[in-house]
Parts: structure tokens; C-alpha cells; sequence
């Protein structure tokens, strides 16, 4: 009887801490994105965080700097990505398409002067937005912007 006692209570141990490890993991089983800069990720958001819309300072960024957007649907990479780039009064600047990848990490990358050469005197603010199969009609993941001064890219929230 005292073995049995024993087993339950370190059997109830183990799925009490099993409960508090699930509860503390936000992105567990749950969709989200990271934005990254010369991999250093700027912004990672998941489930109802993604509602709160941040400005990615990129005004110190290279030419040559990749931003890198991984996108997850609960745990899995989409089908027919698409990242769209808008301007302040919605009209689609570029698109870019990516194919399909049977990896777990579905990285999306551009190099920042794409964005550049999209972005005009009177528009200093670029929304950014991803679409996919699984999620048709799109979500406009942050706003980029590249006015300021020159110091390290960053978040604005």
C-alpha cells in the first residue's frame, strides 16, 4: 500500500510540473512569427500578442542586411507564402513569393534595400504583411520604418 502511495503521489508530481512547463511556453502549439535583422530578431510575437501591431525601426540598416520572416502555424511551416509589402494607404508595393519546404523552419528572407527602393519621400512607413494557404486572407504582421537617425535597427511599439 505504501509503494502505491508513493507511485501516485510522484506520478501526480510529474504532471503537475508537465502543467506548469505547457503554461509558461506561449508560442506551444500556437501560431506566430519572429522578424529578424542579420539574424537578430527584432520582433516575435504569438497568438493574441499578434493583434498588437509594433514599428520596426530600420533606419540604420545596410543594403545588404537580410530580413529574415518566419512564420508558424501551429508548429508548421505554410503552404504558398506570400509577403506583401503595402504602402500607408494600402496599395501593394511588391510581393514576394516563396515555395513550399518540407523543413520546420520556413525562413522567408529579402534584403533590405528591396524595401528601399520601395519606399518614397512621401511614404516613410511600409506595412508588411504574410499570407499563406492556411491563412488566405492575410495578416499584416508590423509596419517598417526608416526615418530617424542613423543608430541600431529596432522595435517601436
Amino acid at each position: 500500500m505504501s509503494v502505491m502511495k508513493s507511485i501516485i503521489s510522484k506520478t501526480l508530481t510529474l504532471v503537475a510540473i508537465a502543467a506548469m512547463l505547457v503554461s509558461f511556453t506561449p508560442n506551444f502549439g500556437g501560431e506566430g512569427f519572429e522578424i529578424s535583422l542579420n539574424g537578430k530578431v527584432l520582433l516575435k510575437q504569438y497568438n493574441k500578442e499578434m493583434n498588437q501591431l509594433k514599428t520596426l525601426q530600420l533606419n540604420a540598416a545596410a543594403p545588404n542586411d537580410v530580413l529574415t520572416i518566419r512564420y508558424y502555424h501551429c508548429g508548421k511551416v505554410g503552404k504558398n507564402r506570400v509577403v506583401t509589402i503595402k504602402d500607408g494607404d494600402g496599395k501593394i508595393l511588391k510581393e514576394f513569393l516563396f515555395r513550399d519546404v518540407a523543413t520546420e523552419m520556413g525562413e522567408m528572407t529579402c534584403k533590405v534595400k528591396d524595401l528601399l527602393s520601395l519606399k518614397k519621400a512621401s511614404n516613410t512607413v511600409l506595412k508588411l504583411y504574410y499570407a499563406s494557404s492556411e491563412l488566405p486572407d492575410g495578416r499584416q504582421l508590423a509596419a517598417v520604418s526608416f526615418a530617424g537617425g542613423r543608430d541600431n535597427a529596432s522595435l517601436n511599439k
